[in-house]
């Protein structure tokens, strides 16, 4: 089981309340992830990324086991710590402004 972090938006969104497990088949990947994640919870289609292009959104970021993983290709293998289920996947939004 894969467990995923989402930010308050998302969440509310989703209408959970804390980080969310999926079974996701390997190799796990972000792509798989966001895959499993959207048949799941398919009001979150569109949101993390573009719906046509399925490219991340400009404003979200993807980090694991302490690491920016946001600009990493779609389909890289992720950590063992996250398919192990030891580490979240962790979907923030991030802040932009002055």
């Amino acid at each position: 089981m894969i467990v995923v972090t989402l930010p308050m938006h998302l969440r509310d969104l989703a209408r959970v309340t804390g980080p969310v497990t999926l079974d996701v088949p390997e190799p796990v990947t972000r792509q798989a992830i966001l895959d499993a994640l959207e048949a799941a919870y398919p009001m979150l289609r569109g949101t993390i990324r573009d719906a046509s292009t399925r490219e991340r959104r400009a404003f979200i970021r993807f980090f694991a086991c302490g690491e920016d993983l946001s600009h990493e290709p779609a389909d890289s293998a992720l950590p063992v710590e996250v398919t192990a289920g030891k580490e979240p996947f962790r979907i923030i939004g991030a802040m932009a402004g002055g």
